[in-house]
């Protein structure tokens, strides 16, 4: 099974991504989205490093979010259609490409900070309570 991360706006307190696939070689970045026919809600993919993408062979458009090393948001490109290049970020370290509208439907802005970490780690770095369940995450379906 591939490992994925959760993203977490902590200024938004909202959910980016439950499902994003880390892509830190020079493969999986090279690989990136392509070969997809469309994201399914929640998924995505972590590009560490990277400056910039293209969507040069993808049959969809994205949300691209450029983060500095603290995971810290500094630009923004809302629906990236494909056969395009989104602009370089020198100060950028690494990028997530989105399903599209996930800028928008998580309010995330330039500034925000992000916390991308595995669904077993989020519960603990959000300090949620025992028995608590936190809205969005794997395996927090409501028990009634």
């Amino acid at each position: 099974m591939k490992r994925t991360l959760c993203v977490f706006n902590r200024n938004r307190e909202s959910f980016l991504g439950l499902r994003v696939a880390p892509a830190n070689t020079m493969i999986t970045r090279l690989k990136g989205l392509l070969g997809k026919i469309r994201l399914k809600p929640h998924d995505g993919v972590w590009l560490v490093p990277s400056r910039g993408v293209h969507t040069v062979g993808l049959l969809f458009a994205i949300d691209v979010i450029y983060l500095d090393a603290d995971k810290r948001v500094i630009h923004l490109v809302e629906n990236l259609r494909p056969f395009r290049i989104s602009p370089i970020r020198i100060r950028c370290a690494s990028v997530l490409e989105l399903k599209l509208r996930s800028i928008c439907s998580s309010n995330t802005q330039v500034g925000d900070e992000l916390l991308i970490c595995s669904p077993e780690d989020i519960r603990s770095i959000l300090q949620v309570e025992p028995g608590a369940a936190l809205q969005g995450t794997p395996g927090s379906e409501a028990k009634q």
